[in-house]
């Protein structure tokens, strides 16, 4: 982790993460992501969610001396029952003993329309002091100790992320090896897809057709189809050509870029409540596609029924051209030799942006000066 505090604040439908290479860019996902694999139904948990990762070595701050304690606190907003909650989780080794994590805190708060506060968790509590081996789960990974927030838990579950690997999605089957759960990098997109029923698989397939059509030259249908023989699913593109039924193409033969366009159409159509983290989701696509991404994010967003938050980490010029991007979804990381600060705009960063300046124009020179001070400092 390169933070060893942060506070993002209140942060809009869809969010842009800021920063240089290596600044920390993806700290803010991963910590979204820890809290996720807490809650997941499968798999999930404290002793997971820390092994996966290497071990909590591996998930402190690189600047943390004496602070060792490692917290992670949300809060989510639920517009449809108008409350919000709160969740907190602190965990560390213990001093001495049994040298497994153990939760140090977690507290569940809930805050109703008129103000009131619940709240409906406090650890440790008095099981917890009886039997210290408690702490080595925590009750948003219980089903049994979740009820009273079992909303927040489901919530917090479907949280998606994905980075996204074309050679996986296009060789997945001759590659072979082990799919990681969850599928972040859509070695198992077709069968996503597959498994959708039939009727919201086409009416994905067409809005996404339809966006593709302004980026893809001679696009005419895009359909998903099985091997008649193996019973494999494929997607297929059809093409104008000189033959009446114009020329078609299978996902092993789509560009790299046009498969990841694919994917984030599909995933940013899915239903599931939590929010949807993207790592650079400008990789493969050329520049023209990529400054068209931020009205694509936000008229998707616009279109759900409930909403669904993005939240992407980049550091594109193309991407960050747009000067439509509000200045509230934009959010820089600043590194430094004492560990990366997270910040929104400054006033006079926002002044720029009203005029009409891009936030590529305003904050990524901001980000890159920052990175290059302390690469001078290290350097020294």
């Amino acid at each position: 982790m390169n933070f060893r505090e942060a506070d993002v604040g209140e942060l809009a439908d869809v969010v842009y993460v800021l920063g240089a290479n290596a600044a920390g860019k993806s700290n803010l996902l991963e910590a979204i992501r820890f809290v996720r694999d807490l809650a997941k139904t499968r798999g999930g948990g404290l002793q997971q969610a820390i092994e996966s990762r290497g071990g909590i070595k591996k998930i402190r701050c690189l600047h943390a001396r004496k602070d060792t304690e490692v917290v992670v606190a949300l809060q989510i907003a639920d517009d449809e029952l108008s409350a919000k909650w709160s969740y907190e989780i602190a965990f560390n080794l213990p001093g001495s003993g049994h040298r497994e994590p153990q939760v140090v805190r977690e507290t569940v708060k809930r805050t109703n329309s008129s103000g009131g506060e619940s709240i409906l968790l406090e650890r440790p509590d008095k099981k917890d002091k009886q039997d210290s081996f408690l702490l080595r789960e925590t009750s948003l990974e219980q089903a049994s100790a979740n009820a009273e927030f079992r909303d927040l838990a489901s919530f917090l579950g479907s949280v998606s992320y994905v980075h996204l690997v074309p050679q996986l999605l296009k060789f997945g089957d001759q590659i072979g090896g082990r799919v990681l759960e969850d599928d972040p990098f859509g070695q198992e997109f077709l069968f996503r897809i597959a498994r959708t029923q039939a009727r919201t698989r086409d009416a994905r397939l067409r809005r996404v057709e339809k966006a593709l059509q302004a980026v893809v030259p001679q696009l005419e249908d895009l359909q998903f189809v099985k091997d008649e023989i193996t019973g494999q699913p494929h997607l297929e593109m059809r093409f104008k050509h000189h033959r009446p039924r114009g020329a078609k193409q299978r996902e092993d033969q789509f560009s790299d870029g046009t498969l990841r366009i694919i994917a984030l159409l599909w995933l940013m159509q899915e239903s599931g409540g939590g929010p949807l983290l993207l790592e650079e989701p400008e990789l493969s696509l050329n520049e023209d596609v990529v400054r068209q991404l931020p009205e694509l994010f936000s008229r998707i967003v616009k279109s759900q029924k409930t909403k669904r938050q993005i939240i992407l980490t980049t550091h594109s010029e193309a991407l960050l051209s747009n000067p439509g991007i509000n200045s509230d979804s934009l959010l820089l990381v600043i590194p430094s030799d004492e560990g990366s600060q997270l910040r929104k705009t400054s006033e006079q960063e926002n002044n720029a942006l009203s005029v009409g300046l891009s936030p590529g124009e305003v904050v990524l020179p901001v980000v890159r000066k920052a990175n290059k001070a302390l690469q001078l400092t290290l350097d020294l």
